[in-house]
């Protein structure tokens, strides 16, 4: 093989192998440039907002249930709690799926500032407080109506 056709090989290799390089460089430099900058860890952003939003809603109903779980057997105040039951269990539905909807719509893991440990944890704390809300209700329908709403001193 004469080194004419040797040196023209080479210039192709050569060339094929910085086509190449740059042809593969070329998107993780462009994904380099589209990156967002990094988010300070006490900056408030819209995913942050609203992961607060669903765990405020959350604790709200988590209260509720609570104080309406001990209503429904009789402990505190007077009446059965049934407005309470139902206020958390729409409290902690609509905190959960605020939550949900954070989460999902979130791009990036932890400290990207999307949100996403306030969403998993508004969607924690909005089923603990359908749970309650729950237990009022049917402490209600099994018959706490009766010995909650009774208005003779015990």
């Amino acid at each position: 093989m004469p080194v004419r056709h040797l040196l023209a090989l080479a210039a192709a290799a050569a060339a094929a192998a910085l086509l190449a390089t740059v042809g593969l460089a070329a998107p993780a430099a462009a994904h380099a440039l589209v990156q967002p900058a990094p988010v300070g860890a006490y900056a408030l952003t819209a995913g942050r907002l609203w992961s607060l939003v669903g765990m405020a809603l959350g604790l709200a109903g988590l209260v509720v249930g609570g104080l309406a779980l001990a209503r429904s057997a009789g402990r505190i105040g007077r009446g059965p709690g049934r407005k309470g039951a139902i206020a958390s269990l729409t409290a902690g539905t609509v905190g959960a799926v605020i939550g949900g909807l954070v989460v999902a719509a979130a791009e990036g893991g932890p400290g990207t500032g999307y949100g996403i440990v306030g969403g998993f944890l508004a969607i924690g704390v909005g089923l603990i407080a359908m749970v309650l809300g729950g237990l009022a209700l049917d402490r209600l329908r099994r018959g706490g109506l009766q010995r909650a709403a009774d208005p003779r001193p015990r």
